[in-house]
């Protein structure tokens, strides 16, 4: 069940960056940031007070309160690497946060078979190669290392924090809402902060309400994915569940391959290869 709730989260973050990127072109990234996780707030408030969440509050809801400052940072942070470019040296570098959670499990005493060491090699080298990776061309500037370095930190910071921040499925929606206020509050003031500065916080028609059903889903499906890694992180080895979560850049390529028509570099395909094999070694190790 590890490997199934690990890919399901695959699917939805490669479903969210996809919409997302799609939304960014339109829209400011950083509104859609905010107005897609406050939407998110709001349906996880109503689940919480249905389902009667608060009983769950506890110390554990410092890792939540952690994943939500960390969060947006790291998110702010990827997104200027990416205008600073080029995208093919930083996408793929962004999924090296995976080391974070994995190392956190080898820490906490996990010890993954040599078939599952395998696997986590050759998934990781498919997840960087899908990302398409820019081997020649310009330089990558210093500036722009950095930031992604940071922002790959603070994905896998976010993976590991989320996976302590409940022990029930009450608890976990708790601790979904809480992240999600704190991302709202802390890209709330970066938004303030851009708009201080003169950049505009919508599009030149104003605010995009055709798009607020694709906003609703990017919300909605980040959330969702936070939870399905939740609870494979609980159910068995978070070295495994991390790397299969890790997968979400193959599933982009393929959604941008599949409604977008782009077309996969060779070594996007032999990235998503590799990430698939790297996939079975880790559900049968």
């Amino acid at each position: 069940m590890t490997a199934f709730f690990a890919l399901a989260t695959s699917l939805l973050w490669g479903l969210v960056d996809f919409g997302g990127g799609l939304l960014t072109r339109r829209t400011p990234a950083l509104t859609v940031v905010v107005v897609s996780q406050a939407i998110a707030t709001v349906v996880l408030g109503v689940i919480v007070v249905a389902t009667g969440g608060w009983s769950e509050a506890g110390p554990r809801l410092w890792f939540a309160v952690a994943a939500g400052l960390i969060g947006p940072v790291a998110l702010i942070c990827f997104y200027k690497a990416l205008a600073l470019g080029p995208m093919g040296v930083v996408s793929p570098l962004g999924t090296l946060g995976v080391a974070v959670p994995v190392g956190v499990g080898l820490f906490l005493g996990e010890r993954p078979g040599l078939v599952q060491f395998a696997g986590i090699g050759v998934a990781v080298l498919g997840v960087v190669l899908a990302g398409g990776p820019q081997l020649r061309g310009a330089p990558v500037q210093r500036q722009t290392l950095l930031l992604t370095l940071v922002a790959a930190f603070g994905f896998g910071t976010v993976f590991a924090l989320i996976a302590e921040a409940s022990t029930t499925v009450t608890g976990l929606f708790l601790a979904l809402f809480v992240q999600r206020v704190v991302n709202v509050a802390v890209g709330g003031a970066a938004l303030y902060v851009s708009v201080r500065k003169g950049v505009p916080a919508l599009p030149a028609g104003g605010f995009p309400w055709a798009s607020l059903p694709a906003l609703a889903f990017v919300g909605l499906a980040d959330v969702a994915a936070n939870g399905t890694y939740a609870i494979a992180a609980r159910l068995g080895p978070v070295t495994v569940a991390a790397v299969l979560a890790s997968l979400y850049p193959v599933v982009t390529a393929l959604a941008a391959r599949g409604f977008l028509s782009e077309r996969l570099r060779a070594v996007q395909a032999a990235g998503a290869g590799l990430a698939l094999v790297g996939t079975l070694l880790l559900a049968t190790g």
